[in-house]
């Protein structure tokens, strides 16, 4: 197998790769292709097919929609033809009879006048309930039923006129021809009604041969998409299992020769590593030695000011200075450079700043409980800050006329998240007091509280103040 930790220097020359990278063939390179490239491409194919059949049924539907309704409007069309049909045949039947009546005086001719008369009334209201939709044919539908009426109180006058054996006055209404032009005029709008609805079949039923038209268009194409797609999924994966094999067979060959060069290469980098980690203690040890120099430095201008208010400063500064220097301190004497003990390195600060108070006049007394407890050394760095911000803040404020106790714990919850404590039992802390000194302290904590993705958390004792610290522990 391959050692990973042969790393990018162990490439060698292309021929060294588990990989073929490159492959000649006569004149030209070929590319193998990635895995990336064949999931890509895989669910690039398969989103067109997804697309296409989606395309398929919105299509469908879309058309089927569309054929339901010019097969509604063909039904409207068939109802409204029918009805001028039976119309016109029902005045046809009425007149017939009518005339009929008049010419023979035989009662029998009037049979069927009256079933006639109900049915043109019939198909008369169907046909306007038929065209009500098309507002430009109202015109001729009111037209119509004018024309009707007139038809059937010129008949029904005539047929009356004949029953009271008046048979001059009925030939006379009969001769005026009125009736015949009404019948006439009844005819044109009728006539113009049918060719209408047979213009509508017609027109329908071209529509639902263009739908199906179109649908079978869009099946076909679908599933050459389709076909197509699954073409290339099936050459794509195929082609990407060859390269696999390939590589495989390749891998196996190169392996017969791989460990020796694996062993070099793992002795060589453990070299390096020695020798970095001896780079890097001696540059914490320089940093260490600088940040003294420095310290020693903030102390020596802190004698030579004669103003109280730089003096504290200078004092507050070489305080985070030293705790800054102590972390490079603990990391070149410890054999791991990336985490720091944090109970030698926080007892180790809180005996200097314990002596460092005490020489400055204040007569508090520190006592700490410590866990043994680890975090990365930028953390370690900020709460190094805090917990010199905190106990150098209690020796100053909590005690201002009498001695005391300064505590300091540190332990793991059972959350898994450490928690730091510093409290006291003097006069508290007031949030609506005069804030005692510069403030930049405050500002300091939130800084690298915030830095440490930690939790602050002040408050009272009766007597005394507690500053509470939660922050994130590194997974063990």
């Amino acid at each position: 197998m391959i050692d990973a930790r042969a790393g990018p220097g162990a490439r060698g020359s292309p021929r060294d790769l588990p990989l073929v990278h490159w492959r000649k063939s006569r004149h030209a390179f070929y590319v193998p292709i990635s895995s990336r490239f064949v999931i890509q491409s895989t669910i690039g194919l398969l989103a067109v097919g997804f697309l296409t059949l989606l395309a398929i049924v919105a299509m469908t539907i879309w058309l089927g929609e569309r054929s339901q309704a010019y097969f509604n409007d063909v039904i409207e069309a068939r109802d409204t033809r029918s009805a001028a049909v039976e119309l016109r045949s029902a005045l046809q039947a009425a007149e017939s009879s009518q005339r009929g009546f008049i010419a023979t005086g035989n009662e029998i001719y009037l049979a069927p006048y009256g079933t006639a008369k109900a049915i043109v009334a019939d198909q008369l209201e169907i046909l306007k309930r038929a065209l009500a939709p098309y507002p430009e044919t109202e015109a001729m539908v009111g037209r119509l039923s004018l024309v009707l009426g007139e038809k059937l109180s010129e008949m029904d006058r005539s047929i009356a006129l004949k029953t009271e054996l008046k048979d001059a006055e009925a030939l006379a209404v009969l001769r005026t021809n009125r009736g015949k032009a009404l019948m006439d005029e009844a005819n044109v709008f009728l006539t113009g009604i049918i060719r209408a609805a047979d213009e509508r079949l017609t027109a329908g039923v071209g529509e639902q041969r263009a739908n199906a038209l179109m649908l079978r268009w869009v099946s076909i194409v679908g599933a050459i998409v389709i076909v197509l797609v699954v073409a290339g999924v099936i050459m794509t994966v195929g082609q990407y299992t060859r390269e696999i094999a390939q590589a495989r067979d390749e891998v196996r060959r190169l392996n017969t020769t791989l460990e020796t060069r694996v062993a070099d290469r793992t002795a060589e980098l453990a070299r390096s590593r020695d020798r970095a980690e001896v780079l890097l203690a001696e540059v914490n040890h320089r940093v260490a030695n600088s940040l003294s120099m420095v310290a020693s430095l903030v102390k020596l201008q802190a004698n030579a000011v004669t103003d109280e208010t730089a003096k504290r400063a200078l004092a507050e500064t070489q305080a985070r200075i030293y705790a800054v220097s102590l972390i490079h301190t603990r990391l070149y004497t410890s054999g791991d450079v990336r985490f720091v003990a944090l109970d030698e390195y926080l007892s180790s600060l809180l005996d200097h700043l314990e002596v460092s108070m005490r020489s400055e006049g204040h007569g508090a007394s520190l006592s700490h409980e410590l866990e043994p407890l680890t975090l990365p050394t930028d953390a370690s760095v900020n709460l190094g800050v805090v917990v010199t911000e905190w106990v150098t803040n209690a020796f100053k404020y909590a005690y201002p006329d009498w001695r005391g106790e300064v505590r300091v714990r540190l332990r793991r919850l059972a959350d898994g998240r450490g928690e730091l404590v510093v409290e006291d039992d003097g006069i508290g802390r007031s949030d609506s007091g005069p804030v005692r000194g510069t403030g930049l302290g405050t500002r300091l904590v939130k800084a690298m509280a915030a830095t440490m993705g930690a939790e602050i958390d002040y408050g009272p004792r009766r007597p005394g103040t507690v500053a509470r610290l939660l922050f994130p522990l590194p997974l063990v």
